[in-house]
């Protein structure tokens, strides 16, 4: 028998990728070239970035148009579904400033 489609674990298997929301974060800021994004989320190795972006582009929540090949110039924006998820952000935002202290150190 087959599983009933859940919205929320689907959503969730796509959400809890690591660097999946650094990424949709970094964008929320506009659209990003290759490096500029890695920059900008800082730490995720470019195989990673490249297999999430990919990812995010077959899903439709993030864009990719090549601007050039010669030098490869290649930018990311968010879709319109991509930018829905700053509501999520935000959420996610405001329960880790009510619940969360700053390390000391």
């Amino acid at each position: 028998m087959a599983e009933a489609f859940c919205p929320v674990y689907a959503a969730l298997n796509i959400l809890q990728e690591k660097w999946t929301l650094h990424i949709i974060r970094a964008l929320l800021e506009g659209p990003k070239g290759f490096n500029e994004l890695s920059r900008a989320i800082g730490g995720v190795n470019p195989a990673t970035l490249s297999q999430r972006l990919e990812h995010l582009v077959a899903l439709g929540v993030v864009e990719k148009r090549v601007e050039s090949y010669m030098p490869p110039r290649t930018r990311y924006s968010l879709t319109e579904a991509g930018r829905e998820l700053e509501a999520v952000i935000q959420a996610v935002e405001r329960w880790a400033r009510k619940h969360l202290k700053a390390p000391v150190g």
